[in-house]
């Protein structure tokens, strides 16, 4: 399992232009499913992304009490080692993956903070307002 976590000052999810989640200060957390994960996974995953310590002060999501839009994203397990377009033949078919995300959802909603999410399977437009500081580095590489 994967997830590709951003802080953000704002986020939305659409589907047909229609907004059908949306948060203010908080972090987007788009989540890949791999073929051989299982609840075990979800659980790592989901209590690593809550106890980041990317806030100020060094704190976590759970510390701030952050909103949390959360997006399903097969493409997160794509592969593009041969060829020019990207595989996805590691990513769970969508069946056991929607079940696993579900399941996802439900322990980020049993910490009592804000969880948005969109449609798993369907077209989503996300909107990310990024927060924080890029990358800065003195020296060229």
């Amino acid at each position: 399992m994967r997830a590709l976590v951003q802080r953000v000052s704002q986020a939305s999810v659409s589907i047909d232009g229609e907004i059908t989640g949306s948060i203010d200060a908080g972090l987007v957390i788009l989540v890949g499913i791999h073929e051989d994960d299982d609840e075990e996974d979800v659980t790592y995953i989901v209590s690593k992304t809550l106890n980041l310590r990317i806030f100020r002060f060094d704190r976590s999501a759970l510390d701030i009490h952050a909103n949390l839009l959360v997006i399903s994203q097969f493409t997160l397990y794509g592969d593009t080692r041969r060829g020019r377009r990207p595989s996805f033949s590691h990513a769970m078919p969508p069946e056991p993956a929607a079940a696993l995300f579900d399941c996802t959802l439900r322990l980020f909603e049993q910490t009592g903070l804000n969880v948005q999410t969109g449609q798993f399977q369907a077209h989503m437009l996300v909107s990310i307002h990024n927060d924080g500081p890029g990358f800065h580095h003195d020296r060229l590489c």
